[in-house]
């Protein structure tokens, strides 16, 4: 924990929750004065290790709770609950004969010629998911009227079954809610308190399987999040903190946690999407709209492509093998930390991931009983890492366990010295990250060398430089405090409703009327988010922005493209010119169109935010000569010199304007970084670290 500069009038804390570890962020953003906590994440009962997190921040700055007036929480309970096997238990209410949509799925197998496919577990059992009678039609109306007799037996036997949570999942039911929402009304007439969803308010849009695997993953993890956030909220509450905290969403904007509690699954992403808000804040500070955001943590490493200070979105997830599809920034995961485990496969193959060693008992280095070797283990071995503790010293770092562990399970069975095991296992993790980033740059038609890569988390900047190097980068950046900027990010999220309805229909003239109302009714949905998220009389009507789009495609196709719409009611000739933009963004999508094909509108979207205003960080004041943050020389691998003697700087007592050529390492209590040979390094203004890199990829040299 760390603090700068003067007396905090009002506070601000963000909250980011890993794998790993939970980062606490209190700030006075008008003030540029930050007070930091790292504490390793509690996996049985995260709520209360945020708890303890804040009790201790609190006592050490010696600050009020008084004084906090914002506090934003970003989780990934979401997405482990989902992983682990750990939602409620579910049932699903279905229209009849449609019982085995989740089992049917869409008949895609992900390994084409493996003869033992192992299909992905429905988040609701099928003796939980029970049949009504009742239809609705393609264009709303009612074909067959909903049997309540048979919802309310399918209640029953639900309830005897033991689920915690329902789904309603009724087909064309975006169309015409009426039959879940009568469905709803009874089943909680019936049965008070269960937890239960309708596939209309959550995804009103088509597609059957999509709309009902959202829907009931949705509802599985209703109570877990439920029980999460009623445990925080109370906490914070005990601890003197009476405002009313926000959660973090996968599409970067922040919400009530009444709202996460009707829509957990739009918090997939909450904690990775901190680090991408405050990166974008970043580049607009020091003039970088194209950035590719870096961060790795203990369990894994996130990655999303920033063009023109916009982050990329994505509109379908594929999470516990189902489809979800909720609005989030477009963030690719993979499976590499600083706690990835390093094993020799059947084959004898050196592998690194997916295996996490996580907080506890957590890499062989730390002394809390991990035995295998992982990359922080291997970074102790190579001297990147301070030998004799992290976290300022709160950590301490045993480098003969971690020797050990890389020499018993790496370098023995590979017949190879403990550095060259090391080596590799370092150059695996390395490539590893960078087919990361050629996956949301290369792969989508961008070219990684135009972008600047912002590395953070706890063991980003330690492999930045290498994995940019790899893939052509020049400039690696290297926020204040890397290790906290997603949590730093979380301060300066807006909130954001995202709202969806499928009006299919031909994009002509006479359907306008369908297609207004569908505008029509997305504008109350979003009055009403807005009422609910309790809005303050300073001015955030102003500050409320909405952009529309229309998803739309050639009659016929099973794909849609998204076009941006100056907003309703439509007139034709904005229906007119929709069509024709249609048929030119087709023909720059995929090089081809066909003006007199039909053209069909789909689903109409619509994004509401509510600016928070956050005043930039001051420049930061501190002269000097580089000489005075040396510390002291450490033997340090790097692949172009094997060893050799390394500088090592405090990176708290770098001067502004600091230049420095590498190769040197550069530690701080959060993290550390690496400035391999042929790179310089300078540090601006506003703290920040710029790694210039001259050269192409090394070739290793022999130890």
């Amino acid at each position: 924990m760390t603090a700068e500069r003067g007396e905090i009038p009002t506070l601000s804390i963000g909250i980011d929750t890993g794998g790993t570890f939970t980062d606490l962020v209190m700030a006075d953003l008008s003030a540029g004065i930050y007070h930091y906590y790292k504490l390793p994440t509690t996996a049985t009962d995260p709520a209360q290790g945020i708890l303890n997190g804040l009790t201790t921040l609190l006592e050490q700055t010696g600050l009020s709770h008084q004084c906090i007036q914002f506090v934003v929480l970003g989780t990934t309970i979401a997405t482990n609950a989902v992983l682990e096997g750990k939602t409620a238990a579910t049932g699903m209410i279905t229209t009849q004969g449609f019982r085995d949509v989740l089992e049917l799925a869409r008949q895609r197998r992900p390994h084409l010629f493996d003869l033992d496919v192992q299909k992905p577990v429905p988040p609701a059992d099928r003796d939980c998911r029970v049949e009504v009678t009742e239809r609705i039609g393609p264009h709303g109306e009612v074909i067959t009227p909903l049997d309540e007799e048979e919802v309310s037996r399918a209640v029953s036997g639900l309830r005897s079954k033991g689920v915690e949570a329902v789904s309603i999942c009724f087909l064309h039911a975006y169309t015409n809610p009426m039959h879940e929402q009568r469905t709803q009304t009874l089943l909680q007439q019936l049965w008070p308190d269960v937890y239960v969803c309708t596939s209309s308010s959550v995804l009103a849009e088509f597609r059957e399987f999509e709309r009902f695997a959202t829907t009931t993953v949705n509802a599985s993890l209703m109570p877990v999040m439920d029980r999460y956030l009623a445990h925080f909220v109370q906490g914070i509450h005990d601890l003197g903190i009476e405002v009313l905290p926000r959660v973090m969403q996968s599409n970067g904007g922040a919400v009530t946690p009444d709202a996460v509690r009707r829509l957990p699954i739009n918090t997939f992403f909450s904690g990775p999407a901190g680090g991408v808000i405050g990166s974008r804040g970043l580049g607009a500070q020091i003039g970088l709209e194209d950035l590719i955001t870096f961060d790795m943590g203990g369990t894994s490493t996130d990655v999303c492509l920033i063009s023109g200070g916009t982050p990329g979105q994505k509109h379908v997830r594929e999470l516990g093998g189902f489809p979800v599809r909720t609005p989030s920034l477009d963030i690719h995961t993979i499976g590499a930390g600083g706690g990835s485990v390093a094993w020799v496969d059947a084959g004898g193959l050196l592998k690194v991931g997916p295996m996490s060693a996580g907080s506890q008992p957590g890499p062989a280095a730390y002394g809390r009983g991990g035995t295998r070797p992982t990359v922080t283990d291997v970074n102790v071995v190579l001297g990147r890492l301070n030998p004799r503790g992290l976290l300022g010293g709160r950590m301490t770092i045993d480098p003969e366990r971690a020797h050990a562990a890389v020499e018993r399970d790496l370098s023995d069975p590979l017949q190879l010295d403990t550095v060259t095991a090391a080596a590799g296992v370092l150059d695996i993790v390395n490539a590893n990250m960078m087919g990361a980033l050629r996956v949301i740059s290369v792969e989508q038609g961008a070219d990684p060398r135009e972008f600047a890569l912002v590395a953070f988390g706890g063991a980003g900047p330690l492999h930045a430089a290498d994995v940019a190097r790899r893939i052509g980068m020049r400039h690696v950046v290297i926020p204040p405090r890397p290790g906290l900027l997603s949590a730093m990010g979380l301060l300066h999220a807006d909130r954001r409703g995202d709202f969806s309805l499928t009006r299919l229909v031909l994009a002509q003239g006479e359907n306008l009327p369908a297609i207004n109302e569908g505008m029509a009714q997305l504008q109350e949905q979003a009055q009403a988010w807005l009422a609910g998220e309790r809005r303050s009389e300073s001015g955030d009507d102003a500050l409320a922005t909405h952009q529309w789009q229309l998803d739309m495609r050639y009659a016929g196709q099973n794909s849609e493209l998204r076009l941006s719409v100056e907003g309703g009611p439509l007139s034709a000739q904005a229906l007119q010119d929709l069509t024709t933009r249609f048929h030119e963004q087709h023909r720059a999508a995929y090089g081809y169109h066909m003006p007199e094909q039909p053209v069909e509108a789909v689903t109409l979207r619509l994004a509401v935010t509510v600016a928070h205003a956050t005043p930039p960080p001051p420049a930061i004041q501190r002269a000097g000569h580089v000489a005075q943050a040396r510390r002291e020389d450490r033997s340090v691998w790097f692949p172009e010199t094997g060893f050799t003697s390394t500088p090592i700087y405090e990176r708290e007592r770098l001067p502004v304007h600091a230049e420095i050529q590498g190769p040197c390492i550069i530690e701080q209590m959060d993290t550390t970084t690496v400035v391999p040979p042929q790179a310089a390094l300078h540090m601006d203004v506003w703290g920040n670290l710029h790694i210039t890199l001259t050269s192409p990829r090394p070739q290793h040299k022999e130890s």
